[in-house]
């Protein structure tokens, strides 16, 4: 393990650090973890249970050097939705099934792929999973009573409407004193974990002065076991494999993309650099692990991570520390975890809410009024009113489509000509008009990705000037960094159009491009005595084959005056004497 450059100058005088950072970190994690495995529909040692299990396995075997992993927030609706739909074993197998996927992208280095998920999705699904779970927690705030749960946003919005009636005062006093704690505690002792001090607060306000009148994790989930479950290797055969594998893929490409994010920021706080394939691994193994201790699935924590880094963490050590302490509460103190109000709980998970919705960002991108903002709303809209799969799905097709938009408009093909009143002669658009062109050589500038977005623009651009026929085709790509199969394909059509009573000439063809043209056989097609590095030579070579050919009489065609080409046809198919000046 020391051998992990993570360790790399470790001494013992590190580890009095690490210690404190790894203990404060252990204590918010507790009322965290179990807060998430309530909101996802499971008990609340499971999220414990994670904590301890997860939170060690990722800072051991992980990429970054401050992660801090457990069960998160951005999980809560797909957890929720997996349990509501397969049951809690289904989900334990589910995380299995998750872990392995992370692990394997990790092997096969995947992990920088996950960079390229455009901003306005990933902040579009969080603030919609914000909403989701901050709407989730009215109901434990109010003490509504006969609420069921509901995957669906609009039914479960409808269940808070139909059960307002039932409102407990007790449980809104309860819930309002836990929130006000939070909000105040760091105000006065920064260092003090509020959620910590406001749970304890709030649940002795209601054993004190109204015991009984709010409901409690005792009376609601029962007492929580004081030592982690035995290992139990669940069920998996071929059938549970297929109907888990949706499940499973979603869980591991957000568990991904968390983890991901949360090891960009330590990185921005510390100056550092983590290793996305080994943090891949890392998340692997430990989703592949806790299952077995009937944990639920877990991510790097962009919070407590933060958290570590504020707190002097130096090195793994402190995650690795803070399950322990996580691991030492289950043991000496889960008994008294029953008398914890879920009134308690809700606002711990509102301000997590609050915090991860990403709220300045998104109306920073909607004020843009872009095509980021439109994917950025449906994204959103359709991660809380639909899932997180559809709105991901969504909004990666819409990103690529407008992506292709955006990068055919940037795509240019104009047709130029020499201007002899530059230096050099240098080729210009605004010298191409309907009574000055060369019927005999066409220049064209080409800029911009030659893609599928833009390679059918770019071939009818040609093919639609040119409405003649020219001896020479010089296509100018010096300013096309990128060519796919699709513009390939049409730049071969327009090859095999012109090379039937003509030539193409390329000039300052890029790496991309010409690798691309070697590689289909259309570079051997149009020649290798055709491509030049520069435009002037391939002009020269144009004049070549002109005056060889004999021009329509002209012997002394050098791009200058040109009198003899009354008898060609003009652009548009009409005959005028064009006064070729280049």
């Amino acid at each position: 393990m020391f051998t992990d450059k993570r360790f790399h100058h470790y001494s013992l005088s590190s580890l009095p650090k690490d210690l404190l950072a790894g203990v404060i970190v252990g204590v918010i994690a507790i009322p965290l973890g179990m807060a998430f495995a309530i909101a996802s529909g499971v008990k609340p040692e499971y999220g414990i249970y994670t904590t301890v299990v997860a939170g060690i396995l990722i800072s051991l075997f992980g990429g970054s050097k401050y992660q801090i992993g457990g069960p998160t927030g951005a999980f809560i609706p797909i957890l929720f939705g997996i349990v509501m739909t397969y049951g809690y074993e289904n989900l334990l197998i589910a995380g299995f099934m998750a872990g392995i996927i992370l692990l394997l992208m990790g092997i096969f280095k995947l992990g920088s792929l996950i960079k390229y998920i455009p901003r306005p999705v990933t902040i579009g699904f969080t603030t919609g999973i914000a909403v989701t779970i901050f709407t989730g927690q009215i109901d434990s705030f109010l003490g509504l009573q006969g609420i069921k749960k509901h995957e669906e946003f609009i039914r479960n919005i409808q269940e808070l409407v139909v059960h307002m009636n039932t409102t407990s005062i007790y449980s809104v006093v309860t819930g309002a004193i836990c929130l006000a704690t939070i909000i105040l505690t760091p105000k006065i002792a920064p260092k003090v974990p509020g959620p910590l001090i406001g749970l304890i607060v709030s649940t002795l306000t209601a054993t004190l002065f109204f015991p009984g009148q709010v409901a409690t994790i005792g009376t609601a989930y029962g007492e929580i076991p004081s030592s982690l479950p035995k290992l139990h290797i669940p069920d998996i055969n071929i059938e549970i494999i297929i109907k888990l594998i949706k499940p499973a893929f979603v869980i591991a490409m957000l568990g991904g993309i968390e983890s991901l994010l949360s090891a960009v920021v330590a990185d921005g706080m510390t100056n550092s650099k983590h290793n996305s394939n080994k943090e891949l691994v890392g998340q692997g193994i430990a989703n592949m692990i806790t299952p077995l201790f009937g944990g639920i699935p877990a991510t790097g924590a962009i919070a407590r991570t933060a958290t570590n880094i504020k707190n002097g963490a130096v090195s793994p050590f402190s995650g690795v520390i803070h399950g322990v302490v996580v691991l030492l509460v289950l043991v000496f103190f889960a008994p008294y975890a029953s008398y914890i109000p879920l009134a308690s709980m809700a606002p711990i998970l509102m301000v997590v809410a609050w915090n991860m919705s990403e709220r300045k960002v998104f109306a920073h991108i909607l004020k843009t009024k872009s095509t980021d903002s439109l994917v950025l709303v449906v994204t959103f809209l359709l991660t809380v009113f639909v899932n997180l799969t559809m709105a991901v799905q969504v909004g990666l097709i819409m990103s690529a489509i407008l992506f292709a938009k955006r990068m055919s408009d940037v795509m240019v093909t104009e047709k130029v000509l020499p201007n002899p009143r530059t230096k050099h002669e240098k080729v210009e658009t605004g010298m191409v008009s309907d009574t000055h062109d060369c019927p005999q050589i066409s220049i064209f500038n080409v800029e911009g990705p030659l893609f599928f977005g833009a390679a059918l623009t770019f071939e009818e651009t040609i093919m639609n000037t040119i409405n003649y026929r020219p001896k020479i085709l010089l296509l100018r790509m010096g300013r096309v960094p990128f060519i796919d199969t699709t513009g390939e394909a049409n730049l071969t059509r327009i090859v095999h159009h012109f090379s039937k009573n003509g030539i193409v000439l390329i000039s300052g063809l890029n790496p991309q491009p010409e690798n691309v043209l070697k590689k289909t056989g259309l570079y051997e097609l149009i020649g290798k005595e055709h491509f030049f590095e520069h435009t002037g030579e391939a002009i020269q070579f144009a004049l070549s084959q002109i005056n060889q050919n004999k021009c329509l009489g002209c012997k002394h065609f050098a791009f200058r005056e040109c009198k003899q080409l009354s008898a060609q046809e003009g652009v548009g198919g009409s005959r005028k004497k064009l006064t070729a000046t280049f």
